[in-house]
């Protein structure tokens, strides 16, 4: 089967896969305008597959006006200063991330647990910096396809946030969870405060919305706010 370039969740709201099937995923919502606001950037390779997904639903570079990132990892914010280079679009992110995105560094690892403080020991975490035009806030609704609000989840990193398009009842998660072999919590050793993950998380179960896409995964779209509740209630 021919691997999709991108995929449509809703009116005017895209999945564009940039590893993978849907290992990893950006996110594409256009405006009546014609514009386009991308979400995540991929690993720093991912450039060309976003590209090609914007070609794919009839769109190319110059009409991307807005980037907005959920969290400045590697695998997210890894090709968004190339994205932001081709485009010319503002990057946008949490204020709690937006030291590390122009660093292009991850914010640290969760003490807490074993196997990312041997991970902290090593080098990486590394990605192309790229300037922030936007600092993000809980509650911020940005002018995307009629709204698109800021939900800040903290804990896989300190600026985490997870995105509601209003009008058409998507969800974007982040890395808040993961839909990897069934919806679960991102890798522990990967948070800045795993626990911290585990609660901000529950306020997903309270949003209202009938696709929940995933930064990591396939898109849930049949009864998806009731089967993250449901994982999100086993585990409480």
């Amino acid at each position: 089967m021919a691997r999709s370039a991108a995929i449509p969740l809703a009116p005017g709201v895209w999945r564009i896969p940039t590893v993978g099937r849907a290992f990893i995923n950006s996110y594409a919502l256009a405006d009546d305008d014609g514009s386009v606001t991308l979400v995540d950037c991929g690993v720093k390779r991912a450039p060309a597959r976003i590209v090609r997904g914007l070609a794919a639903i009839g769109r190319t570079p110059a009409d991307v006006t807005r980037i907005v990132l959920t969290h400045a990892h590697p695998d997210h914010a890894g090709g968004a200063a190339e994205v932001a280079r081709r485009t010319g679009a503002p990057v946008a992110v949490h204020a709690a991330d937006a030291g590390y995105a122009e660093a292009g560094q991850a914010p640290p690892r969760d003490p807490a647990v074993t196997g990312a403080r041997l991970f902290a020991r090593l080098p990486g975490g590394r990605f192309p910096a790229v300037g922030v035009a936007q600092q993000l806030a809980d509650g911020d609704v940005l002018p995307v396809g009629g709204g698109l609000r800021v939900v800040h989840t903290p804990g896989h990193s300190p600026g985490h946030v997870s995105l509601l398009h209003e009008p058409t009842r998507v969800l974007i998660t982040g890395d808040a969870l993961f839909n990897v072999a069934g919806v679960r919590w991102p890798v522990k050793l990967f948070c800045t405060d795993f626990r911290m993950t585990q609660r901000t998380a529950h306020v997903l179960g309270e949003l209202d919305y009938d696709v929940a896409a995933f930064t990591h995964g396939p898109e849930i779209t049949d009864n998806a706010r009731e089967r993250v509740r449901a994982f999100l209630t086993r585990l409480r």
